[in-house]
């Protein structure tokens, strides 16, 4: 099968496509037929090696973590799913491969495609509404009449989670460029604040909850639009030494990140506010929760690009850029 590779790490280096074997499932494992493959920064951020210390991959690696396709085969401990059914997923750290014709998914990590929206609409979803579930409703338990902060909401995880917030009930303020205000406020934006003219410090105060997904100075100012006793929730770091025991780093790593995000930690405490750095992991359980939203409306996808498979290092690139408003997939179907 064809897939898209890489040998080593390098920012600038392009992604080989390579002729491969079709993967040989295990018992609790199902192939699938990719009909189209979600593109995030964390593919760009694996490919340069920037995570090469909590995600030690083996070399040679296909990337790409979103994913939506037809089951062609089932193991043998199978017992959600069928060959035939046709299905989207964020697949688990240390087997991803959605830059390929085909791949093995585990079924703890899968949820059958929403009826109502297209596989290249379906490979956009996975990746960002899992981390704006985990974020808002499993760590800060985002409730009805409570206030949210969503950086970059015209990004894939903002857009996402700008409607997730509203349906849970809670008032929505996000940073964009104006020209993206219009689709924020279709999506239920309810403060809208121009990044290139305006400062979210001095328009936003006792906010219950903080989605950063920016630099460590936006991070620190956003700290002090929180309210005391509420939550800094952050997936683009620094890594806290918690989340090096949750995904049972060795010493080394504890100690290096408890150094890298020191500073933060102890302007939060100082401010009574709670910082935590969220990795998002695979969820198939929720993603089938996600799956009940978009059937009925909640949550639309929003696709900014979808290029051919054969294009996937420009599709990259295009990520890369900062531009995008929504998502960007590859089709290969």
């Amino acid at each position: 099968m064809k897939a898209f590779s890489i040998k080593k790490y390098d920012k600038n280096g392009d992604l080989e496509l390579t002729d491969v074997p079709v993967p040989i499932i295990k018992d609790d494992q199902v192939l699938v037929e990719i009909h189209a493959a979600g593109l995030n920064l964390l593919d760009a951020k694996i490919k340069s090696g920037e995570f090469k210390l909590i995600l030690p991959y083996k070399l040679p690696l296909i990337l790409g973590h979103d994913v939506a396709g037809v089951i062609t085969e089932v193991g043998a401990k199978i017992t959600r799913f069928k060959v035939g059914d046709e299905i989207y997923a964020r697949v688990a750290d240390f087997h991803i491969g959605a830059f390929a014709e085909y791949i093995a998914v585990s079924e703890d990590d899968l949820a059958l495609k929403p009826k109502n929206i297209t596989m290249e609409e379906a490979a956009s979803i996975p990746l960002v509404a899992l981390t704006a579930w985990q974020a808002l409703v499993e760590n800060a338990k985002l409730k009805k009449g409570q206030k949210v902060f969503i950086q970059a909401g015209s990004g894939g995880v903002g857009t996402i989670a700008i409607q997730l917030a509203k349906h849970l009930g809670a008032t929505v303020a996000t940073t964009a460029s104006g020209n993206s205000f219009e689709m924020l406020k279709k999506l239920g934006a309810d403060v809208l604040i121009d990044y290139r003219k305006e400062d979210f410090e001095t328009i936003l105060k006792d906010y219950d909850v903080v989605l950063n997904s920016q630099d460590n100075k936006t991070l620190e100012k956003s700290l002090r639009v929180i309210k005391p006793g509420g939550n800094a929730i952050s997936i683009s770091g620094p890594p806290t030494k918690e989340f090096a025991k949750a995904i049972g780093a060795n010493w080394l790593i504890k100690t290096i990140l408890s150094l890298v995000s020191f500073g933060i930690v102890k302007k939060a405490k100082k401010l009574d506010v709670g910082y935590s750095f969220l990795f998002m992991k695979a969820d198939g359980i929720q993603l089938k929760e996600i799956t009940s939203l978009i059937e009925a409306g909640t949550i639309i996808p929003v696709l900014d690009k979808v290029f051919p498979f054969s294009h996937i290092n420009e599709a990259l690139e295009y990520v890369e850029s900062g531009r995008v408003k929504g998502k960007v997939v590859v089709k290969l179907k």
